[in-house]
């Protein structure tokens, strides 16, 4: 091998993984942002939350498996590895930033899903380079709206416009009232519901953060797009650990680590 190690990638499987295991493969991702923009309010995805996102949206409503799936906002693309691990048919990860879909690029490559995940760099604030309804699924982190007004109600809406079935989208949950008041206007024909209240812990990342961490409440919610779905609640899967800032599972400190964007405070989400 001309003395060179070669790395291993993890495989793509056709079939449901078991929740630890995706939490496990998506925690050899690299889910930090090398040079973070906060005006793009850039913040990693956790594996712990990520899997336990995508897991939910195939377990309880079918909407990964076999499906074409859109990622707005993809950043490093933790949540379009996720869907491609979880069996689906396609993955379209979208962003602005050339840097962090570089670095989404070596994430695919590190679960070998270089037919099933695909990138385009481009910016939904001005056009969605897609053709509408080309997509089952999306699911999203996009950003809260706190540097930008209303780039949170963008993203829903291009997402609502991209898919023919259902939006999985993160969102402050000071907001929760008028998302779930303007879901029908916007598109979804079945509103939308909170699958979980959930706490992020979000460390010191940029230069104007004067605290070492904050907790921010944000709801994980679903918008159902063709209003076909099933009233069905089903909160997110607890961690198997209650520590707070600790996860089940120590992934060599990338995107399982806890103390990242994601994590469930006291191990546990809320039920609504």
């Amino acid at each position: 091998n001309n003395g060179k190690s070669k790395k291993k990638k993890l495989k793509k499987s056709n079939l449901i993984m078991r929740l630890w295991e995706l939490e496990s493969a998506l925690g050899e991702l690299e889910a930090v942002f090398e040079n973070g923009k906060i005006e793009l309010e850039q913040y990693p995805t956790s594996a712990h939350l990520a899997a336990r996102i995508v897991h939910v949206a195939d377990s309880t409503f079918d909407d990964i498996q076999n499906k074409n799936i859109v990622d707005l906002g993809t950043g490093t693309a933790v949540l379009a590895c996720a869907c491609a691990l979880s069996g689906a048919g396609h993955v379209l990860g979208i962003d602005i930033d050339v840097d962090a879909l570089a670095m989404a690029e070596k994430n695919r490559e590190k679960i070998n899903a270089q037919d099933t995940i695909d990138f385009v760099c481009a910016d939904i604030h001005k056009s969605l380079p897609l053709q509408t309804k080309r997509a089952h699924t999306c699911i999203q982190n996009p950003p809260f709206g706190t540097r930008l007004k209303g780039a949170d109600v963008i993203f829903v809406k291009a997402a609502i416009a991209s898919v023919t079935c259902a939006v999985y989208s993160l969102h402050k949950t000071s907001t929760r009232d008028f998302i779930l008041a303007n879901a029908n206007n916007w598109g979804a024909k079945g509103g939308a519901a909170v699958l979980a209240e959930l706490v992020f812990d979000i460390p010191k990342l940029y230069d104007f953060h004067t605290k070492q961490s904050a907790d921010i409440r944000v709801d994980l919610i679903r918008f159902d797009v063709d209003g076909t779905s099933p009233s069905v609640h089903h909160p997110l899967p607890p961690p198997a650990s209650s520590q707070r800032g600790n996860q089940s599972r120590d992934h060599k400190g990338r995107g399982g680590r806890g103390g990242h964007r994601g994590h469930i405070r006291n191990g546990r989400s809320k039920k609504k």
